[in-house]
């Protein structure tokens, strides 16, 4: 009864949806207005230099407020010398992060979409339609001609459209293109699901190199990051295989592993090693070879987003692979992060509770060699296989045993890198959608200076998710992204819906935003009514 009540709410609404378009369209046609009056006062001296240097950093709709003239060329051809996490210079950037002005939050999204993500944020948060969707994609119906087509069309035009960027690189960047004109950017991630062999892989590998090739035809300011999959470009049993025998040589170092190169600390004192019970076999020649064809993918991916000026951000997986993920990143991260800004960063998810250790223990490795070194902070997504699999071998989840401690380490871990960029090299990504974590991290940001010019620090949520923080935290002055997948229907509704299974208490707490769209929708009902 109460989804059926929520339901009839939402349909309630849709109903005024067209008296509400006609309202919002004099509302968008006074801002115009009074965006061109505050862009006849903003004409100074030095008019062509300060248009340039804003063209080149700011999104396009900050540089409206501000007055600039977004159409002016620049001055002369520009090497690729700008940080690799362009700063966007906001025009306030107090760490005044407020969620109480709904229209403002709102204020660039439409009332279809509005509309469309409130219902679609209602129906993800009930487990049954998870489960049925889950069901629904991977039951014998797709197999059906007639029916599958009916399934890709309603979930292509509803779930797929809210959560991604588009079927095809050239789709994803003009969502980018549309993310940039309302003061966000974008993180494109190529949709695709683990690898079990090589020409999987080479056909991966592809799928991210036109990734990066897109983001060349891009303002510079609009992508912050590519993503990668190691799991993509490297076959599952190889990752397992070179994880097992990276955590024997934790337990005896006099293990040899001869083609070991150069990396950070992957493993701290309390990291959690049951995965690897007997001592494992060296890799077989074939293995070696496969490995070196997976790093060559990875260097190659590296090389292209260097040449292309944008980081790259290597995802975390469950921790039967993630030592083989981490040396990847961290030996990668050696050859080619220069400077003060890093080209590849890595993940830690910190649900798990050596996290602020091994992330401490990176970062001070990675100080020592002189390797400006960039981290996302996330809470984790494999809870549920996690405890699973420890209490399969009889061990202690390597799960903090509560959210409250799972948000402390997020928020010390936040802390803890903040400091560190602010007085050094390096970058950090906060990937959250708790809204306190939001506030502290802002408040932090300001504390520590980082707050007006914070090409260190991106903040970033789920396409599709949380959309009033991400428009909370833009308003506040700092850089946020969404996280983009893209790619066919068919390709992306698995990993989609992996995530989804993953990400189910996230899904189910997204009443925070549905509450707030909630709000806003009436508001421009009563505003068009009354």
């Amino acid at each position: 009864m109460e989804v059926l009540g929520k339901t009839r709410h939402i349909l309630h609404i849709a109903v005024a949806g067209g008296s509400i378009l006609g309202a919002e369209r004099q509302r968008q046609r006074e801002r115009e207005r009074k965006g061109k009056r505050q862009k006849a006062k903003g004409k100074k001296n030095n008019v062509c230099l300060r248009c340039y240097m804003a063209t080149r950093v700011i999104p396009p709709r900050i540089l409206r407020k501000l007055g600039y003239n977004t159409a002016t060329k620049p001055l002369s051809p520009t090497p690729y010398v700008l940080p690799p996490t362009s700063a966007v210079l906001r025009p306030s950037a107090a760490a005044d992060l407020s969620f109480s002005d709904v229209e403002k939050l709102f204020s660039h999204v439409t009332t279809p979409a509005l509309l469309r993500s409130t219902a679609v944020l209602h129906a993800t948060a009930l487990e049954p339609m998870v489960d049925f969707g889950t069901w629904l994609m991977r039951s014998n119906l797709m197999h059906l001609h007639p029916l599958r087509h009916l399934i890709l069309s309603t979930v292509r035009n509803t779930f797929y459209h809210h959560f991604c960027a588009g079927e095809d690189a050239s789709s994803a960047a003009s969502s980018i293109r549309s993310l940039n004109h309302v003061g966000l950017r974008g993180m494109l991630v190529y949709g695709v699901e683990d690898a079990l062999d090589n020409n999987a892989c080479d056909r991966n590998l592809n799928g991210f190199l036109r990734t990066i090739h897109v983001t060349r035809s891009l303002p510079p300011s609009s992508v912050s990051f590519v993503i990668v999959k190691i799991t993509a470009i490297c076959p599952m049993s190889l990752l397992e295989r070179i994880s097992d025998l990276l955590r024997w040589q934790h337990k005896d170092p006099s293990f040899c592993l001869p083609w070991k190169q150069d990396c950070f600390p992957i493993f701290s004192p309390s990291s959690p090693l049951y995965h690897t019970m007997t001592r494992p076999q060296p890799l077989t020649p074939h293995e070696e070879t496969d490995l070196q064809l997976s790093i060559q993918r990875f260097l190659h991916l590296c090389q292209k987003c260097v040449q292309a000026n944008i980081p790259l951000l290597v995802d975390a997986e469950h921790t039967t692979v993630q030592p083989a993920i981490d040396y990847f990143t961290y030996s990668s991260a050696i050859l080619h992060n220069k400077g003060d800004h890093p080209i590849v960063f890595g993940t830690i998810q910190t649900y798990l509770k050596d996290a602020k250790e091994r992330m401490m223990l990176a970062a001070q490795a990675a100080d020592t060699m002189g390797i400006p070194m960039g981290f996302k902070l996330v809470r984790g997504a494999y809870m549920s296989s996690e405890a699973k699999l420890a209490q399969s071998l009889g061990y202690a989840s390597p799960i903090h045993d509560t959210i409250q401690d799972t948000h402390k380490c997020f928020n010390d871990c936040s802390s803890f890198m903040l400091e560190k960029i602010s007085n050094g090299p390096g970058g950090v990504v906060l990937a959250t959608h708790n809204v306190e974590s939001g506030k502290l991290a802002a408040a932090k940001a300001h504390e520590v200076g980082i707050g007006k010019v914070n090409h260190k620090l991106e903040f970033a949520q789920l396409h599709g998710m949380s959309e009033a923080l991400s428009f909370g935290l833009s308003n506040a002055g700092f850089q946020v992204s969404k996280y983009m997948p893209f790619g066919p229907v068919e390709t992306v509704m698995p990993y989609l819906l992996r995530r989804a299974e993953e990400n189910r208490g996230m899904l189910a707490a997204s009443g925070f935003d549905r509450q707030l769209m909630r709000k806003e929708l009436g508001r421009r009902l009563k505003a068009t009514v009354f």
